[in-house]
């Protein structure tokens, strides 16, 4: 029965949390914690949602919105659902090469390529049934918690600075814009789609008695793998904040490389090792559960399948093209995760007001305060993403 949110939960530790976790941290210290604890804790209520609305349906959340919103609306979901997977494609393949460039010096394009065969790869393995896809992938994500276990351990960051982090405020525009940054990289569009197939039909259940024993399972699987993708991502603002924040030369660190370069020069060889080594691993793991979730989309709304061969050739293309003019792979990924966050309303709401309908969930509807908070998540977003425009237009 677990499995289904170890799958989803590598989205939330991918090379998009890199970018803005390494650039929160080096910038603002301890002080965007909180923002990082309450996007984890949003992402367990959405991810548990989803996957309750696989399990009593028997549906993803797409195929709902195919069956049940008129055609226009759902094809206008499917093509901002694309443009989302796309955003997060970029991001993931860009990690993964950068990975790989930090680790044997292979050229970025080169490594992009070696990184489509790896993916290709990883997607065989769904091919063979859930269960091994699952493993590997699980697998990956107990690297990335291990790398930067060692990491905390060796840096040591300041647990009264960690604490302050954790209370609620900002500091000026640029706290804003990394924050919503931080938020578009964690709660992931792709995977509220994703996690709603990956229940559906999992597990045979004849009755609602068995169908809440499920959805036990279910939070218990939220709980433990969201919670690892927390622990991961509060780790690595902190060991940002402590390595990099008021240090001269680096607390405007903004790049991976010059994160890297910063590992290797203030902690050693084998922080600078291990920190190549676990953005390789998250950036080729989540770029195949994002190809895979791109498949779902495509699936659910339009009816339509094509190979995940074929979709995870395609979506390499803007990612070698990236790679190929030379745009800073950084500044590509916390833009994408800027995007990203403009993309979420858009498969909440549809989860939201589906999840809340008793014809839909029957028995397993949503009580009033699980609307209500996932309401005020939705709400939250959406406001972040106001300010963010309004200071990008000069309107604030």
């Amino acid at each position: 029965m677990l499995g289904p949110a170890f799958v989803a939960s590598v989205a939330y530790v991918d090379p998009g949390n890199f970018a803005t976790n390494i650039q929160g941290g080096a910038r603002y210290g301890y002080l965007l914690l909180w923002v990082v604890l309450a996007a984890n804790l949003m992402a367990m209520l959405i991810q548990y949602l989803s996957a309750k609305l696989g399990v009593v349906t028997d549906r993803s959340l797409p195929e709902l919105c195919r069956d049940r919103y008129p055609r226009p609306v759902a094809w206008g979901l499917w093509i901002q659902a694309e443009a989302m997977a796309m955003a997060t494609d970029v991001a993931e393949f860009l990690g993964a090469a950068l990975g790989l460039n930090l680790l044997f010096h292979v050229p970025l394009l080169p490594a992009g390529l070696i990184t489509g065969v790896i993916a290709f790869a990883l997607l065989e393995l769904q091919r063979r049934g859930f269960r091994p896809f699952e493993l590997a992938i699980t697998a990956l994500l107990g690297l990335i918690l291990l790398g930067f276990l060692y990491e905390t351990v060796k840096i040591g960051p300041s647990a009264s600075g960690a604490a302050h982090g954790l209370i609620p405020h900002l500091g000026g525009s640029g706290s804003v814009y990394l924050a919503v940054g931080i938020v578009g990289a964690t709660v992931m569009p792709h995977v509220i789609y994703l996690h709603s197939a990956l229940t559906k039909e999992r597990t045979p259940v004849r009755n609602d008695a068995e169908r809440r024993r499920v959805l036990r399972f279910q939070r218990t699987d939220v709980l433990v793998a969201l919670g690892i993708a927390g622990v991961v991502n509060l780790a690595m603002l902190a060991v940002a904040a402590k390595l990099f924040h008021g240090t001269p030369g680096y607390s405007h660190v903004d790049t991976i490389r010059g994160a890297h370069a910063g590992f290797s020069h203030l902690v050693g060889g084998t922080a600078a090792l291990a920190f190549a080594v676990v953005l390789f691993a998250s950036g080729a793991s989540s770029s195949s559960v994002g190809t895979y979730a791109g498949q779902v989309v495509m699936a659910g709304f339009l009816d339509l399948r094509i190979s995940l061969f074929i979709r995870r050739a395609v979506t390499m293309a803007p990612a070698l093209i990236v790679l190929a003019l030379g745009v800073g792979p950084t500044r590509a990924l916390v833009l994408s995760q800027v995007v990203l966050s403009f993309g979420i309303p858009f498969a909440l709401v549809p989860l939201l007001l589906l999840t809340r309908r008793r014809d839909v969930m029957g028995v397993h509807v949503n009580r009033r305060a699980t609307t209500a908070a996932a309401a005020l998540v939705v709400a939250l977003i959406a406001v972040l993403n106001i300010f963010l425009l309004a200071q990008a237009t000069g309107l604030a």
